[in-house]
């Protein structure tokens, strides 16, 4: 099982971290972290990220190929030929195409997601329908050979839903208690739904100011 997943700069740490651990635990699963060089990658914690690999001597056939998003991190790399060139390329011959967050609209960019059902982050739903995609408001998405997280945290079970798919469900709950994943947040308002009114406007208003940053 070669999973490949894709590091750029101001990435979203826990996009790429949350599959990256579930999937670290697949027996025999091998993770090739790739960018165009091997040069530690920050990430928009701060935390930088060393590539495995880089964009030349990566595996050409992955089993996964993975993008996580971001926020202005993700729209340069959208804009970048030599990446969306890169994810095209292994997208068109890895067995499953995968994101997290708006790590889709990535996808999309490479026109790797036109035609199929797919998340992201809510706040950037309405972006990702532009690149052709069909829009499903779930905490993750399977449709053929494609598979989609919405924001951020989502990618934990994202990763445990991949899993279960590919190598059956015993081995995704095992690898789930593993974990110890037995979620129990102190507030309920993880998503729009849940918050309130103003508090959506509060964290809209602050994502618009860091994209403009």
């Amino acid at each position: 099982m070669l999973i490949q997943m894709l590091v750029y700069p101001d990435m979203t740490l826990l996009d790429l971290v949350g599959p990256a651990q579930v999937w670290s635990l697949w027996p025999g699963a091998q993770i090739e972290y790739v960018w165009k060089d091997t040069s530690p990658v920050p990430t928009d914690t701060g935390l930088p990220v060393v590539p495995t690999h880089a964009f030349e001597n990566a595996s050409q056939s992955p089993a996964i190929l993975f993008t996580g998003g971001g926020l202005e991190g993700t729209a340069r790399a959208m804009a970048d030929p030599e990446v969306t060139s890169f994810m095209s390329a292994r997208g068109a011959s890895a067995e499953w195409v995968t994101s997290v967050c708006t790590g889709a609209l990535l996808l999309g960019a490479s026109k790797l997601l036109d035609g199929y059902k797919a998340t992201t982050h809510w706040m950037a739903l309405d972006a990702l329908a532009g690149f052709g995609a069909e829009i499903v408001k779930e905490r993750w998405v399977i449709d053929r050979n494609r598979a989609t997280g919405g924001g951020v945290t989502a990618g934990i079970d994202f990763g445990l839903a991949l899993m279960a798919e590919i190598a059956g469900e015993d081995l995704a709950r095992a690898v789930q208690l593993g974990l110890e994943y037995d979620p129990s947040p102190p507030f309920d308002s993880g998503s729009p739904a849940k918050a309130a009114p103003e508090m959506v406007a509060q964290v809209q208003s602050l994502f618009g100011a860091a994209q403009a940053s």
